[in-house]
C-alpha cells in the first residue's frame, strides 16, 4: 500500500442551490473556509495498472481512451476544481469571498499519477496545494482522494480503513475504503473521512455496512477526543432519507435534535424541499454527493457565536458549463462519455460544498 503526498491548489467557486443561511453577527468579521466534494467520473491515465481490470479505459480499450481524451479530461476537472471554495453569490446577489478552499475531497481517481498530472493543469499549478491519495483494493482501480491548502489545513495524520463485509457474500469483490485526515483548521482539531460506497448494483445492505463502519470510526475519534469535529463526504450511492445515512450512520436533518456528537446532514431539504440533487437518473434526481458533519458545528438555538469554529452554509455547485445543453441529456450534469460516445464533459456529479467560519480576533 503506498501513501504519496503531492502538490494541488484551487481557487474561485461560484454558486447554486443552498439552504438556510445564517446570519451574519454585526460588528464582526468572518473568516470562511470552503470544504467541497466531488466525483471525478472515472479520471483514469491511458496506463494500464497492474492486477486492475482498467482496461476500458487504455488506448485500445472499449472507450478508446488516448491522450486526447485524458488530457481534455484532466483540463476539464481542473476547470472546476479552480472555481470551488470561495466566492458565494447569494440569493440577494451579495457576494462574499473565501480566503481559500480548505479542503477538496475527490472520489473516482484512478491512481496517485493522475493527481500528479491533474495538479500540472495551467489554473491549479501555481496554488501550492497538497494531496493525499492511497492505493486501495477496488478492482477496477478507483479510490478516493483528498486535497488541501497545507496553509490553511494543517495535516497531522492521514490513513486508509478499508471496508469489511460484515454479512452476505464473503467473496465479493472488494471496494473502496475510507480515507481518514486529521489536522487542524484555525488552531481547531478537525477530521475528515472521504468516501465512495458500494454501487447501487449491490443492495442498500452493502451501503448501510458502509454506513456503520463509518460511524464506528467517528465514534472512535470521539471516544478519544469528546470535543473531536468530523467531516464526512463523498458519493455515499444512497440519498439522505436512505437507511445507510439515516439509520446506519446515523444523520439527522433538523438541526434542534442533534447533540454535539450527533452527525447532521444539511442536504435533506435541499432534495425534499428544494427538488435539487447531484446527479439525474431516469428524469428524477439524486442527491448522493454529500457532506455531513458533528453537531458541534452547529450553532443552534438562535446563537450567533462564532468564536469557535462552525457551520454557515451549504450549496451544491450548479453551474451552466457543468450541464448539457441539448439532446436527450438536456438538463443533466454534462458526462464524459454517454452511451458509449465522447462527450468531452466534465461528471456525471455535481459538486458539493459547505463552508465553516470562525471569528477573526
Amino acid at each position: 500500500m503506498k501513501k504519496i503526498l503531492g502538490v494541488i491548489a484551487i481557487v474561485g467557486l461560484a454558486v447554486i442551490i443552498m439552504s438556510a443561511t445564517p446570519e451574519k453577527p454585526q460588528g464582526k468579521t468572518l473568516q470562511m473556509y470552503g470544504v467541497a466534494f466531488y466525483n471525478l467520473e472515472n479520471l483514469f491515465d491511458t496506463i494500464h495498472d497492474e492486477g486492475k481490470n482498467d482496461y476500458e479505459y487504455l488506448p485500445d480499450g472499449a472507450n478508446k481512451w488516448g491522450t486526447l481524451k485524458y488530457t481534455n479530461k484532466l483540463k476539464n476537472m481542473a476547470q472546476v476544481l479552480s472555481k470551488l471554495g470561495t466566492e458565494i453569490t447569494q440569493k440577494s446577489g451579495l457576494t462574499q469571498v473565501c480566503k481559500s478552499p480548505a479542503i477538496i475531497g475527490v472520489s473516482e481517481i484512478e491512481n496517485s499519477n493522475v493527481l500528479e498530472d491533474l495538479l500540472k493543469e495551467p489554473v491549479l499549478k501555481d496554488k501550492g496545494w497538497k494531496y493525499i491519495h492511497i492505493e486501495g483494493p477496488d478492482q477496477r482501480g478507483v479510490d478516493c482522494g483528498f486535497l488541501y491548502d497545507p496553509t490553511i489545513f494543517h495535516l497531522e495524520h492521514y490513513h486508509l480503513t478499508p471496508f469489511v463485509y460484515t454479512s452476505g457474500d464473503p467473496d465479493r469483490r472488494p471496494t473502496r475504503g475510507f480515507l481518514l485526515a486529521s489536522g487542524t483548521i484555525a488552531g481547531e482539531k478537525i477530521h475528515f473521512i472521504v468516501n465512495h460506497w458500494p454501487s447501487r448494483a449491490a443492495t442498500s445492505e452493502y451501503r448501510e455496512m458502509g454506513g456503520a463502519q463509518v460511524r464506528k470510526m467517528i465514534d472512535s475519534i470521539q471516544a478519544e477526543d469528546p470535543k473531536a469535529k468530523v467531516v464526512i463526504m463523498g458519493d455515499l450511492n444512497d440519498d439522505p432519507k436512505d437507511k445507510s445515512v439515516t439509520k446506519a450512520l446515523g444523520a439527522k436533518h433538523v438541526q434542534a435534535d442533534c447533540g454535539d456528537h450527533d452527525m447532521y446532514n444539511p442536504w435533506y431539504d435541499v432534495l425534499y424541499k428544494v427538488g435539487q440533487g447531484t446527479l439525474l437518473y431516469d428524469g428524477k434526481w439524486n442527491l448522493f454527493d454529500q457532506i455531513i458533519f458533528t453537531g458541534n458545528l452547529l450553532n443552534k438555538d438562535g446563537v450567533k457565536d462564532y468564536s469557535e469554529l462552525k457551520f454557515y452554509k451549504n450549496e451544491i455547485y450548479l453551474r451552466d458549463f457543468l450541464m448539457s445543453q441539448e439532446g436527450k441529456n438536456k438538463g443533466a450534469p454534462k458526462r464524459t462519455h454517454v452511451s458509449g460516445v465522447w462527450q468531452n464533459g466534465y461528471s456525471d456529479h455535481l459538486p458539493t460544498q459547505i463552508f465553516l467560519v470562525k471569528e477573526v480576533k
